[in-house]
């Protein structure tokens, strides 16, 4: 059965000058526009379309992939506001609408939301929340210590950032863990550090046992700004200059300028490392 608000696997059922009609089962035949239709596609092939609702509520397929589909999280602009809602930009020629009631402010044109997508069963249209949490998994999460996840950041707190977990989970990676640029909408790779017992998620960027890593990494960023940005010391300084200057072995050094560089936090220079 197709459905709205996510991709699905179609069968051509027939050409036409303005496109192609796809099974849709329950749905009937759905128009894939031509502006939309694959080159050499014919009669009986599958497509991989995405189904929503045109702006005169026909159910329609494009092969264009939205930024967002039901039951996901992302970060979207939005573009315009009307007596009704806002509007946001999605990927898709029509814009995706979220109502006065699904907003946790007043949106305004130009601004960018952490939203959802779910499918109003009265309406059959789609539609965008801000209210993600009441979206979020209610169920007691089954993650293990050090299992890698996806995370979107949806927030900013005095604690951290707030992220959300394989669009399942809602979890926090803690400032004084944190030693990369983020900002909400950012989507990244991350790890389960525990889950507490009031079944709260605290989360890692690295996995635990790089987390001596980690400290070490904010050691020298602090060291840097203390240095008005420049340190002479490299991967490739003398063991024991390492160690009087930061108090770690040169191994361990090298993986933490590493870590610096790979997030953009450093440049690492011919004589020593700069703070980006």
């Amino acid at each position: 059965m197709a459905e709205i608000g996510k991709l699905n696997s179609l069968r051509i059922v027939k050409e036409v000058d303005f496109g192609l009609y796809l099974d849709g089962g329950e749905h009937g035949e759905i128009l894939l526009p031509k502006r939309y239709v694959p080159e050499n596609a014919k009669p009986e092939d599958i497509l991989e379309v995405f189904i929503y609702l045109d702006s005169e509520d026909r159910v329609i397929a494009t092969t264009e992939t939205p930024h967002i589909m039901v039951g996901e999280f992302a970060c979207l602009k939005a573009v315009a506001i009307t007596s009704m809602g806002a509007f946001l930009d999605w990927g898709l020629m029509k814009d995706l609408f979220v109502p006065f009631r699904e907003q946790k402010q007043k949106m305004e044109e130009g601004k960018w939301y952490v939203v959802t997508v779910y499918l109003d069963y009265d309406s059959k249209r789609l539609v965008a929340s801000a209210k993600i949490e009441k979206f979020l998994d209610n169920l007691p999460p089954e993650y293990d210590a050090g299992e890698e996840v996806d995370l979107l950041i949806s927030g900013e707190t005095d604690l951290g950032f707030n992220a959300i977990i394989n669009n399942k989970h809602s979890g926090v990676l803690y400032k004084n863990e944190v030693f990369q640029p983020l900002k909400k909408g950012d989507r990244i790779k991350g790890f389960i550090k525990k889950i507490r017992e009031d079944e709260k998620i605290d989360l890692l960027l690295q996995k635990a046992g790089y987390q001596k890593v980690d400290d070490i990494s904010m050691r020298i960023v602090d060291i840097l700004k203390e240095h008005k940005g420049y340190i002479a010391i490299t991967d490739k300084s003398d063991p024991d200059t390492i160690y009087n200057f930061f108090g770690v072995s040169k191994k361990t050094f090298k993986k933490a300028i590493g870590s610096l560089y790979k997030f953009r936090v450093i440049s690492i220079e011919d004589k020593g490392i700069r703070l980006l």
